[in-house]
């Protein structure tokens, strides 16, 4: 069965994991999976990633959650384009999440990278989620 929003899923399933408590969630793997959690490691959202092959050709993400004195270091993310409905935005017009304490994914045409990021490259483009 094919999935119609697969970074909402996995967003999701971050999310569902740490509101259980769990250390490791797993989910389907792709590249534009593993840029976004690329974003969220180098942002310290989370502790790391890694791939898995299950079978032939079947590959899994597992995803490491990040904790600080019990309490999850993600407290919201958010999905903000999804497929219904597209969210773009230029540099100078994208807002600042929780100001500055948070971080919005961005999809440009220099690959995935952070509101940061994407300020010091002076690029615009597709406003994945935030997170806070």
């Amino acid at each position: 069965m094919s999935m119609s929003d697969p970074l909402g899923d996995m967003l999701t399933r971050i999310r569902n994991g740490q509101r259980v408590g769990k250390s490791t969630v797993c989910c389907p793997a792709s590249t534009f999976r593993a840029n976004v959690l690329g974003v969220l490691e180098r942002e310290g959202f989370i502790r790391g990633f890694s791939w898995a092959e299950l079978g032939s050709g079947i590959q899994e993400l597992t995803i490491e959650l990040k904790y600080a004195d019990g309490e999850p270091v993600i407290r919201e993310i958010n999905r903000v384009s999804r497929p219904g409905r597209r969210v773009y935005s230029r540099i100078k017009d994208l807002q600042r999440v929780y100001n500055g304490l948070g971080i919005s994914i961005l999809s440009t045409p220099r690959g995935v990278m952070s509101d940061a990021e994407a300020r010091e490259a002076n690029v615009g483009g597709e406003v994945l989620c935030r997170v806070f």
